[in-house]
């Protein structure tokens, strides 16, 4: 009891026993770095199938490529949607450590499923043969085929919302050296992503393809399963925060008052707005001086504002403007943090396309590199096992970037970051347009062997798969710069009270950019197929699609992307620019 009378209470947090949570006794990097481990066994779990998934459905499901590419998208893209719900129900009423553990256990059966019917001939469609036409799946077989795929979904996405942000709450933001530690959390992140990953797309994807596919969603069964245990060991050193309630609630409650309220000015005294402030502070850049004004209500506290700011000034009229109706009353805390959640919407939004481009690694250039010869000596790559190139892109530049770029940047900058979110996210952005025009090219040249090879051929063409490698390896280093941004910017610029929310919207992004992909695939048939003419992208025969046309497109959409997002950064004000 003397021990714990000399630690310092981490206000707003308790531990899994729901006691107060002690500095020098839960929190830090011993804390996060259980976050990190899980972090790959998580991702070797999503990955070992998502990135192979394609070939799955092509050759066992027998989808058409066009079908097996839009349900694999639609797969992934529902899996980091659902990423907000988790993020939602994290600050709202559960904390990030539940979420985990429940939603692991959901990913847990869901490739449970998904083994038990790859395991049974009589649960898929029967085999292709000179006698046996193929068949879609259907019916009862296609129903267990998705509820395996959805509930695995819903896991992935629970676990997206949570993880990230449990293991960024585990450090002290009122300090210089907490706010690096959380910085090197982020980066480490990203690492453990692409750790998980290599032995995704390299161990698991072969086993799928020599010794069969029960053994992949088998192997992603016992690698989640075992991530639960590896998580609650860590159960006696986590700090969890306390969840305050719906950040959805307080968003549209600013957003009708602001509507609705009427124009009748109201005066309000300092001492009127100050008091109105502690009743519910949702907002601050520190969680702990936030805690402590709403258990003193205290008015003196910096974090908390007295009068609302000039920007996105029709929000400010539900607090200056008479309420229409008690419920609408709103703090002046409150209204800053819904602009704070607009103001960071448009950099979402500019993600959207990049992940985009970054669904066609998981979907046509799997089946481009199908198509070619990988061979490496006497050993055959599976075509799943590109993304190599940039998992150990990744993970050789991730600890120099911490350790190197990082370091350099901060005594250059003279500031704490070095080199600002938006820069990274930038950075990425531009390595995306790039990495489109590559693959266009190298299209056209893989096609030109197709052409003098005879467009039908069903062997290997002689070109070899490593002209695939270098968009991957463009758009894996952009996926390191952005998604590694991304989810410190949104964790540091929201508000303390909406933070897994926010910080969700990095995985949406990428949920989005597959939804999108799917579309811009349909508008792009649509638009190309005529009585006279194939749609570009439509037929069983990856030859004969115009693969080309729609990667040009793709970077032409990605530099008008870019300048949207220029726009929008060169606007944007920091909450808080920390000087080294």
């Amino acid at each position: 009891m003397e021990v714990e009378h000399q630690l310092h209470r981490w206000e707003g947090y308790v531990d899994w026993r729901k006691k107060p949570a002690l500095g020098g006794r839960h929190g830090g990097m011993l804390a996060a770095s259980f976050v990190l481990v899980v972090e790959i066994l998580e991702n070797l779990a999503f990955l070992a199938n998502a990135s192979n998934l394609v070939m799955y459905l092509s050759e066992h499901m027998h989808f058409s490529p066009k079908d097996s590419a839009n349900s694999v998208t639609n797969f992934m893209g529902t899996a980091f949607l659902l990423a907000l719900l988790g993020g939602f129900l994290s600050d709202a009423f559960l904390s990030t450590y539940y979420i985990y553990v429940i939603s692991a256990f959901l990913e847990f059966l869901g490739w449970l499923i998904l083994t038990v019917q790859a395991r049974s001939e009589s649960l898929k469609p029967p085999k292709c043969g000179p006698n046996t036409p193929c068949h879609k799946v259907g019916g009862a077989k296609a129903a267990i085929l998705f509820i395996g795929l959805y509930l695995a979904a819903l896991g992935i996405g629970g676990i997206k919302g949570s993880l990230a942000t449990h293991g960024a709450e585990q450090f002290d933001e009122d300090t210089p050296q907490g706010r690096k530690q959380r910085s090197t959390f982020f980066n480490y992140f990203v690492f453990s992503l692409a750790c998980g990953a290599l032995i995704a797309v390299t161990l698991v994807v072969w086993i799928e393809d020599n010794r069969g596919w029960e053994w992949g969603f088998g192997i992603s069964t016992l690698t989640i399963l075992l991530s639960i245990p590896i998580f609650l060991s860590g159960s006696k050193f986590y700090r969890n925060k306390i969840p305050s309630g719906s950040p959805l609630t307080t968003i549209l409650k600013v957003l009708v008052a602001s509507a609705l309220n009427t124009c009748v000015t109201v005066a309000r005294s300092p001492s009127n707005a100050i008091a109105s402030m502690s009743v519910s502070p949702a907002f601050g850049t520190s969680i702990k001086k936030e805690n402590q004004q709403a258990a003193k209500n205290s008015s003196k506290s910096l974090d908390l504002f007295e009068t609302p700011s000039e920007s996105l000034k029709f929000l400010n009229r539900a607090v200056t403007r008479i309420p229409a109706h008690k419920s609408l009353e709103c703090t002046v805390n409150q209204v800053e943090a819904v602009k704070v959640v607009l103001k960071i919407l448009p950099v979402f939004a500019c993600t959207i396309m990049l992940n985009c481009c970054l669904a066609q690694l998981s979907t046509f250039s799997v089946q481009q590199a199908a198509t070619m010869d990988t061979k490496l000596g006497s050993f055959k790559v599976p075509p799943a096992s590109l993304p190599v190139f940039p998992v150990i892109f990744i993970m050789i530049l991730a600890p120099v970037y911490d350790h190197l770029i990082i370091p350099f940047a901060r005594r250059v900058t003279k500031t704490e970051t070095g080199i600002s979110h938006l820069q990274r996210i930038g950075i990425g952005l531009v390595l995306s347009i790039v990495a489109m025009g590559i693959a266009a090219l190298v299209e056209i040249k893989r096609k030109r062997v197709a052409t003098d090879a005879g467009l039908d051929t069903t062997q290997p063409l002689p070109i070899t798969f490593f002209w695939i490698a270098f968009q991957y390896l463009c758009l894996g280093s952009a996926d390191l710069f952005t998604l590694a941004g991304l989810l410190e910017f949104f964790f540091t610029e929201a508000p303390s009270s909406m933070r897994s929310l926010a910080t969700s919207l990095s995985w949406a992004s990428l949920a989005m950019g597959y939804f999108l992909s799917t579309v811009i695939i349909s508008i792009v048939n649509s638009a190309t197929g005529s009585a006279k003419n194939k749609p570009w992208l439509s037929g069983p025969n990856l030859n004969h699609y115009h693969l080309e046309r729609f990667y040009w497109l793709m970077c032409a959409l990605s530099v008008l992307n870019f300048l949207h997002y220029l726009f929008w950064a060169n606007r944007f004000k920091y909450k808080s620019l920390n000087k080294a």
